[in-house]
């Protein structure tokens, strides 16, 4: 191994590394993909993880000016094909090897921008919000899932977008109190988080689950060695939203609803059982 295959190879442990502490979940599904895929979804999440950060946590320093220098250092590196930020060198291999579209990126960016600042949606800007923070994310997953097969990948494109749209969803109202208490954020159009009640929830709900149906049936269609990993992430979020449905709307709004490791171990098991039987 030369020194420049070290370099990469330091930066994708640095990818791994950050999926692994800031999600669980998203972890073990990439953990379940066919090997050849694993390395390029931890750069794209890593990538994601860190513009997320910028937004979310750094409340003492201008968030929008290290969000607009991580910006010019992204698409530098992708131009350039290196960074000496780890994270970034990572993320622009996958971009240039799967021709990830700049246009995606460009969205999920702009929506890390929407964050810097309180915005009451509506909902044409809240579909504009997921659309960069989730479905364009599920879009460079998918162009890596389907290996430049660009008919596979606009075929499954519109099942993708649902699917990430419901994870986000389910995340919105699993962080409902974090976002609204402390970020004074609300994803929810027509909703008042300060009358949050029962109905309200079930509106949400309806919503979620309709898009939950639109991508469990892309996941049917994936290649096989993306199916399992993204089946695993699919049943996670599935037993979560479950969970948040089973739970009155005053505890969603207290509390923030997650599920143990021990069921997770069980819906892993159960979800290696069906992807065997091909009962997906």
């Amino acid at each position: 191994m030369n020194q420049q295959e070290l370099y990469h190879k330091v930066s994708l442990r640095c990818s791994k590394l950050v999926t692994r502490a800031y999600s669980t979940s998203f972890s073990l599904g990439i953990q379940c993909l066919e090997k050849n895929l694993q390395d390029p979804i931890y750069s794209i999440y890593g990538f994601v993880r860190f513009a997320d950060e910028i937004v979310d946590t750094f409340h003492d320093h201008d968030k929008a000016d290290l969000l607009a220098r991580f910006k010019v250092e992204t698409y530098r590196s992708i131009e350039e094909k290196i960074s000496l930020n780890p994270v970034l060198h990572s993320f622009q291999r996958t971009v240039n090897q799967y021709q990830i579209d700049h246009e995606l990126i460009e969205q999920f960016l702009k929506s890390m921008e929407m964050d810097l600042v309180k915005i009451d949606y509506d909902a044409k800007g809240i579909e504009e919000y997921i659309l960069g923070s989730a479905e364009v994310v599920g879009l460079m997953c998918l162009k890596v899932f389907c290996k430049g097969d660009n008919e596979m990948y606009f075929r499954l494109k519109p099942s993708a977008m649902r699917l990430g749209s419901a994870f986000q969803k389910i995340n919105f109202l699993r962080d409902l109190n974090a976002d609204y208490v402390g970020m004074g954020r609300t994803y929810f159009p027509g909703i008042d988080v300060t009358r949050f009640d029962d109905p309200s929830k079930k509106q949400i709900e309806e919503n979620i689950k309709a898009d939950f149906d639109e991508g469990y049936k892309g996941i049917k269609l994936l290649p096989r060695s993306a199916r399992f990993g993204v089946y695993v992430a699919y049943v996670y979020y599935r037993a979560l939203f479950h969970k948040i449905q089973n739970t009155p709307s005053d505890h969603v709004l207290k509390s923030r609803i997650s599920i143990r490791k021990r069921h997770k171990a069980r819906l892993l098991a159960y979800s290696f059982l069906k992807h065997q039987l091909n009962m997906l």
